[in-house]
């Protein structure tokens, strides 16, 4: 009977036991669940830090890229200004005194200027040369009275009927001058710009060779030849240094570059 009484109590031990082993592993899990689910949320929370650091740096940042293109515009603003300004005087300098060509040319070229004015070069020789001389003078400054006053048909036509009767002769230089700004003038680029660079290889060191290289590269900007025009005038500012066409030239150079920017 004691036999059989220990086994019974061991097996009703067991039996009991085994709800409370098994309530324990559940127990286990929950805890492992919600220590997993709570490490989920911390993980959350960090991202959501960082989604907000991240909009206050896009906040900032998008905030300092309008001031710089506020900036920006300001520059571009007074670019622009100055280049207009250098332009305006520019091409009043450029008219070399001459009136303005019409309803179309620039404002400025209309203000009052002194008219062109020329050297008349020296003539020697025998009495025959000299009244050869007066003639070529008088051919010369009909042709220049023209231009003065604004004929820039008429004087364009005297020029070239001078330098067709007179190629060689003492006044040719300027005529080959004046031919160009009468085109010039006009806005006529490419046949003034024959005419200038005539005068520099015909007479590379006629005291108009400056002026002539200089307008060979104004010109060449008015053909809108940027590239070319930036070359020429760089020309004269190397080879004629210090004078007036130079210091044009330089200017002209400025407000190249200065329009490229706009």
């Amino acid at each position: 009977m004691r036999k059989l009484i220990v086994p019974i109590a061991v097996a009703a031990a067991l039996v009991a036991a085994a709800p409370v082993s098994a309530q324990r592993a559940s127990l286990a899990d929950r805890v492992a669940a919600l220590e997993q689910q709570a490490a989920g949320n911390r993980g959350n929370v960090d991202l959501l830090n960082q989604l907000e650091q991240l909009r206050r740096e896009v906040t900032a940042l998008r905030s300092q890229v309008e001031e710089l293109q506020q900036q920006n515009e300001q520059l571009k603003a007074a670019g622009r200004d100055q280049y207009l300004d250098i332009d305006g005087r520019l091409n009043r300098l450029e008219q070399g005194g001459l009136p303005a060509a019409g309803p179309g040319a620039d404002a400025g070229a209309s203000l009052p200027v002194p008219p062109p004015t020329d050297d008349a070069p020296s003539i020697h020789g025998d009495p025959g040369l000299l009244a050869q001389g007066a003639d070529e003078r008088g051919a010369y400054e009909t042709a220049f009275d023209a231009l003065r006053s604004g004929e820039y048909a008429r004087s364009a036509e005297l020029f070239q009927d001078f330098l067709r009767q007179y190629p060689s002769g003492s006044y040719a230089p300027n005529a080959l001058y004046w031919l160009g700004e009468s085109y010039y003038v006009t806005q006529n680029y490419e046949l003034a710009q024959q005419q200038f660079q005539a005068l520099i290889d015909r007479y590379p060191t006629h005291d108009k060779a400056p002026g002539a290289l200089l307008k060979v590269g104004l010109s060449q900007y008015g053909q809108q030849e940027l590239d070319a025009a930036e070359s020429t005038l760089s020309q004269v500012v190397s080879k004629f240094p210090g004078t007036d066409a130079a210091r044009t030239a330089d200017d002209r150079l400025r407000a190249i570059q200065l329009g490229r920017l706009r």
